[in-house]
């Protein structure tokens, strides 16, 4: 009977899943292999369940790779939530006969795979490909995780659309962007769209922001692109600023509940946060007697389970093929013995050990921020609109942008003075 390896995968849905479902397949059975499809990433085994699986063959996965979404589907079940719960996957797993497992999944899948190598002393072999939109795992050689380069794609179209109605209607738009830790899909369609400006978590050093913070740059983006003569904009905006605001803060807000999920990470989707932002910039400019027309939209769930462009089939195809070889290779580095992170660097396969991936101190997978002092963040910087020092600096664009305000220079300086790192 040939050994079996088994796939599944966890955490949210990312273009190219089913290319490397494909990709693992199709190399496996040539290689002698059974393979053996886990519907639900960890969610059925950590309940000690084996059926829910089926098994994969060449024409079931021939063509999938052109496919959005996952044929085996995803969860955010947690197996090591408990001891209980790891040690029924690992049994599991054992009962099906997995004698190699390929995980795909972000941060926490990641995590989730390298308790179940420590778990199964050395019965059980994983190689875990990274997913995620987010492009937040510490890959070598700056390259993105998979499926992000499709949402930035899909995510960049949508928002030239916006703007081109924002300055159609003459209106703003917040656009908030997936990417809960960190501010890379924000960045990168909003850079690529050309948005007016994109504000993402890094940009704030402190572990806590208040609303009124990210509201001060927002307000003073929207202040001087009037001074500049115009009166539309759109706003990029990465999620991950609702986790860096005050939890008690966000309590307080009407009809806004702080959800977390099984990992323990605030449900980011539950917090209406372009809604939030909308309703706090429209009361500032009611005050001054104005109405202020935003429309709030949250991009996410749209760009997930697009088809992939050919960069994240080409990729895919390639990290997929690289976990089977991985897996049925003899180990040159005891740190990999059972189990790493397939990852591609400088068009080579290489595989990371779990332990590097770990934050020594939270223990967790760590993760890939970004870079604020990188020329890719600069440039970025450059083409938005957004209050800057010289701006408060210089007298007479002071006090057009303080007439905007209906403030006198003295009260816009003051409050805005933080908003480009200087001393009110």
């Amino acid at each position: 009977m040939p050994e079996r390896l088994g796939i599944l995968v966890g955490g949210g849905p990312a273009p190219g899943i089913n290319s490397v479902i494909g990709a693992v397949t199709i190399e496996a059975i040539n290689s002698g292999l059974e393979v053996i499809g886990i519907y639900d990433g960890f969610e059925h085994l950590m309940k000690g369940r084996t059926d829910m699986v089926r098994q994969l063959t060449i024409p079931d996965v021939s063509r999938i790779h052109f496919d959005g979404g996952s044929i085996l589907r995803t969860s955010r079940a947690n197996p090591t939530r408990t001891a209980e719960d790891l040690q029924n996957t690992v049994k599991a797993l054992k009962e099906l006969g997995i004698r190699y497992l390929v995980t795909i999944g972000g941060d926490d899948t990641a995590f989730s795979a390298s308790e179940v190598v420590k778990a199964a002393g050395g019965t059980i072999r994983v190689a875990h490909v990274p997913k995620t939109i987010d492009n937040d795992l510490p890959l070598p050689g700056g390259m993105p995780t998979f499926g992000f380069e499709t949402a930035r794609h899909l995510g960049t179209e949508l928002v030239r659309n916006l703007m081109e109605d924002s300055r159609t209607t003459n209106r703003w738009y917040f656009v908030v962007a997936m990417g809960r830790k960190a501010g890379h899909l924000a960045l990168g369609i909003g850079k690529a769209a050309g948005a007016t400006i994109t504000v993402i978590g890094e940009e704030f050093p402190k572990e806590r922001i208040t609303l009124a913070e990210v509201c001060d740059v927002l307000e003073g983006a929207i202040l001087k692109r009037r001074v500049l003569g115009r009166k539309d904009g759109v706003a990029v905006i990465a999620e991950g600023i609702g986790e860096k605001l005050d939890p008690e803060e966000l309590a307080k807000i009407p009809g806004v509940e702080v959800e977390r999920d099984p990992h323990g990470h605030i449900r980011l989707g539950e917090i209406p946060l372009a809604t939030i932002l909308k309703r706090e910039i429209q009361r500032r400019f009611r005050e001054r007697g104005e109405k202020m027309t935003i429309v709030d939209v949250t991009l996410g769930y749209e760009l997930r389970c697009a088809p992939p462009i050919p960069f994240d089939i080409d990729y895919t195809r390639t990290l997929g093929y690289g976990a089977v070889r991985f897996l049925l290779s003899e180990p040159k580095d005891d740190k990999v013995k059972d189990g790493g992170m397939v990852c591609l660097v400088g068009g080579r396969l290489e595989i990371l050990p779990f332990d590097e991936l770990r934050d020594p101190v939270t223990g967790r997978t760590k993760v890939r921020l970004v870079d604020i002092n990188s020329e890719h963040y600069k440039v970025a910087r450059e083409y938005m609109i957004r209050l800057e020092r010289k701006d408060l600096e210089n007298p007479e664009m002071l006090a057009k942008l303080a007439e905007a305000a209906k403030m006198t220079t003295e009260e816009f300086k003051k409050k805005f003075a933080h908003v480009v790192g200087l001393e009110a």
